[in-house]
């Protein structure tokens, strides 16, 4: 292989490990979500949804995804195996027209999806007040320190007190309504979500274009010669090589 191929083949198995170890990390993550100790009360909120259980089940299946994906290409770039190699640009493809797809839809369904996650987290506070739960209040908090936010109230808020962020007196009476602070969030962060996507996008995109020029650069396998080749020629003459005198 050249120069080129070389840094290809270097380059695809760093992308892979990486890969790897970011599919770990979902896999992991969803784990333990799913079977932590401190987050199990998140599943027994009533909101006649699933949203907790498809999220966590998507992160896992996500995670074995990248492995899968992740072990094919380190096997495709350390073997030069063109049919591993096929198979990883066929599954590369598909996760960079997932990613497009994925920071287009986040961007244009950013509206919609923080009213979603508005109504959900009014679901969970009014739980809250009525059941004083572990898993609400779990959630709660999550909010709470994931937007910088107290209730629905804000800064005159009283009846979650205790599940929001821990500041000065100046901090806890300058905290702004969750649902505000989720739609505020979800509105400026949508072109950076966007630039999140697609910069991923972009970086699949250089492993594809590697893995091409590796896979042409890889040569065919091929047939092992005979073991025995005859070589005849029709102007063939045998010679019969002089007898060899005996001794008496």
């Amino acid at each position: 292989m050249d120069a080129c191929a070389q840094m290809c083949k270097c380059f695809l198995i760093l992308f892979n490990t990486l890969f790897a170890l970011l599919g770990l990390g979902f896999v992991g993550l969803g784990l333990w979500l799913r079977f932590g100790v401190e987050t199990q009360g998140l599943f027994d909120i009533d909101l006649n949804t699933t949203q907790f259980t498809i999220g966590v089940s998507v992160l896992v299946v996500t995670g074995v995804l990248m492995l899968v994906v992740a072990v094919v290409g380190d096997c495709a770039a350390c073997n030069g195996s063109k049919s591993a190699l096929g198979v990883f640009i066929g599954l590369v493809s598909c996760l960079v027209i997932v990613e497009i797809a994925a920071g287009v839809l986040a961007f244009t369904q950013s509206r919609h999806v923080a009213e979603e996650f508005a109504k959900f987290y009014i679901s969970v506070y009014t739980q809250y007040l009525n059941t004083r739960a572990d898993g609400q209040a779990l959630t709660l908090k999550m909010f709470h320190n994931a937007f910088d936010c107290c209730g629905i109230g804000g800064p005159i808020e009283i009846l979650v007190r205790d599940t929001c962020p821990k500041g000065s007196f100046i901090q806890q009476i300058t905290f702004s309504s969750c649902p505000n602070a989720i739609n505020g969030m979800f509105e400026s962060k949508a072109p950076l979500l966007l630039g999140g996507f697609l910069g991923t996008a972009g970086v699949m995109l250089v492993a594809l274009v590697c893995s091409i020029i590796l896979r042409r650069e890889n040569p065919a396998p091929h047939a092992s010669p005979p073991a025995y080749v005859l070589l005849t020629s029709p102007n063939h003459q045998m010679y019969a090589s002089p007898a060899l005198p005996q001794h008496v």
